[in-house]
């Protein structure tokens, strides 16, 4: 997961808005959203390849995303995937803080990354945990924020617009899901100026500026758009995917779910055709 903004409101009637865009190479096997074979209470997409996942929930309440530290010429592989801290979490019976520490203490044993994690029921909390981070955990604060390749609230040019974006969303015409959804699917690229170095080359920092992520030629791009919102009553839980193709990006499916806590009920699965 390379692009998140999520508004937390642990006291309110929707606790958690989250949306948020995996960017990954076009090549690298996944599956769709779905309730996991070895365990039935988690929902979400998977790695194939490593067999974590990006963004996952379960009836619990409980939630976790993750994503990777922008690192250019310093960035070194970890011994373990960063796709198991989501897993991991939402296999655990662990206690959210005791799983957080745990991840601090085992934190060199992943590449650079950024890992949220949030319990949205009985005693709501949110905590974001991150190997570049001095603090390495820290109490997430009620309030709208964002999160791509770098710290919690980096101020990059995607980040800050889906940041507004996601704020102004509940008072759009449209359904909160079609606004956010749409706002994932942004491809503005900002001014040269308002770029990061994070030390890739202007070419790649174009290339990785905006929303939604095109880059065919290098073989990578935004392959998952996720929406979910969670409410007292229920979760629900709206994943976009896409692929290359000849005219651009093209979507090949939208995955729905309503999840609640004891209970599921599968709401609607959209397979779209695709490009030949």
């Amino acid at each position: 997961m390379c692009l998140i903004a999520f508004d937390w409101q642990p006291d309110h009637q929707r606790p958690l808005v989250m949306a948020a865009n995996r960017d990954e190479h076009y090549a690298r096997p996944t599956a769709v959203a779905g309730w996991w074979d070895e365990a039935h209470d988690v929902y979400g997409g998977r790695d194939l390849l490593a067999g974590g996942s990006w963004l996952a929930i379960d009836r619990r309440g409980r939630l976790a995303a993750v994503t990777n530290v922008r690192e250019g010429a310093a960035a070194k592989p970890g011994k373990r995937s960063r796709g198991e801290l989501v897993s991991g979490f939402l296999r655990s019976e662990l206690d959210l803080q005791a799983y957080a520490q745990g991840v601090a203490d085992a934190a060199d044993d992943y590449a650079g990354f950024n890992l949220l994690l949030f319990e949205t029921r009985d005693q709501p909390r949110a905590v974001y945990v991150s190997n570049r981070d001095p603090a390495r955990i820290a109490t997430v604060p009620p309030g709208v924020h964002g999160l791509s390749n770098h710290l919690l609230n980096t101020d990059w040019p995607k980040v800050r617009q889906l940041v507004t974006r996601l704020a102004e969303a509940s008072g759009a015409p449209q359904p909160l899901e079609t606004a956010l959804l749409e706002a994932l699917a942004d491809r503005t690229v900002p001014a040269d100026g308002d770029l990061p170095d994070t030390g890739i080359g202007l070419e790649r920092e174009r290339m990785l500026a905006p929303a939604f992520i095109y880059g065919v030629e290098r073989g990578y791009g935004t392959r998952v758009s996720t929406v979910v919102v969670v409410e007292h009553d229920g979760t629900d839980f709206i994943e976009r995917s896409w692929q290359a193709g000849a005219d651009g990006p093209q979507p090949a499916g939208t995955v729905r779910a309503r999840i609640q806590a004891g209970q599921t009920r599968r709401m609607q699965m959209c397979a779209m055709p695709t490009s030949s």
